[in-house]
């Protein structure tokens, strides 16, 4: 297989999806998601990921970040994925893969389009019918950012506040959980293939934007119109899969648009 290519766009904001390997729930158990949880922090503390959203399921992970410096998701993403990978293969005695060796980012508009995203992220188990309020999940940043802790939080609120033009955390907060109960009340938590198999989504002069700034890498993409005023930066490939019905689908291991994330010795 050929090997991930690499880019990097400061100041842009990803989708990241990552999952199991061969869709196995490996992340079942709620000690390995929190050992995910805390190989997050140590990314954070590390290499500086401003991070904005996440969710750990059981056999997938969605990630909401900033690009704020060259390979600082790489490393990231590689420290999470590996360190996870190898505590579970010791603990269970168990050799052979623990991620599909490549996970997918879209680049999202930092406007409704990144408020639309970050709710996406939140109802994943609610869309999965696992739970029914994001709330009731533990492994999601959706309690962090209702009642931000005062240390150990993974979430730079102040990035996402500024980010969807909110000046205070109890403000934002109001209407992030307004956002939450107009979608579940409104039937709109349903699976949306955009942020899962697009290498971009927005406005067209942000999707416009992406592909010119991919360079080499944006050619052949196509630009699509999905709705009025969202556009989406795709190429042919089946899309991100979860298990979880009503997203059973697969990400495509020929998308150029993955990083590496495991070292050879980090499944083992």
């Amino acid at each position: 297989m050929a090997r991930a290519n690499r880019h990097h766009i400061p100041g842009k904001v990803w989708h990241i999806t990552h999952r199991c390997h061969k869709k196995e729930f490996l992340l079942k158990f709620a000690r390995d998601r929190r050992r995910w949880h805390f190989w997050l922090f140590e990314a954070k503390k590390r290499f500086g990921l401003r991070i904005l959203n996440y969710v750990v399921t059981s056999n997938h992970i969605h990630l909401l970040v900033v690009d704020s410096g060259p390979d600082v998701i790489p490393k990231s993403l590689q420290l999470i994925a590996g360190r996870t990978a190898q505590e579970f293969n010791q603990r269970k005695k168990r050799k052979g893969a623990f991620w599909e060796d490549r996970y997918h980012a879209t680049a999202v508009e930092q406007n409704e389009h990144l408020i639309r995203c970050l709710v996406y992220i939140d109802l994943n188990m609610v869309r999965a019918g696992v739970v029914s309020h994001p709330s009731e999940w533990e492994m999601s940043g959706f309690n962090e950012i209702q009642n931000p802790p005062e240390r150990y939080g993974v979430i730079d609120m102040s990035a996402l506040r500024n980010f969807c033009g909110f000046p205070d955390n109890e403000q934002f907060a109001e209407q992030h959980r307004q956002w939450i109960q107009e979608a579940i009340s409104n039937g709109k938590g349903q699976h949306e293939s955009c942020w899962t198999d697009s290498i971009a989504v927005g406005g067209i002069g942000f999707v416009e934007e992406t592909k010119s700034r991919l360079g080499i890498m944006g050619m052949g993409r196509r630009i699509e119109e999905q709705e009025a005023g969202r556009c989406v930066l795709r190429e042919e490939f089946e899309p991100y899969s979860t298990v979880f019905d009503p997203e059973n689908r697969r990400l495509s291991l020929n998308n150029s648009f993955f990083w590496d994330v495991l070292p050879v010795d980090s499944v083992g």
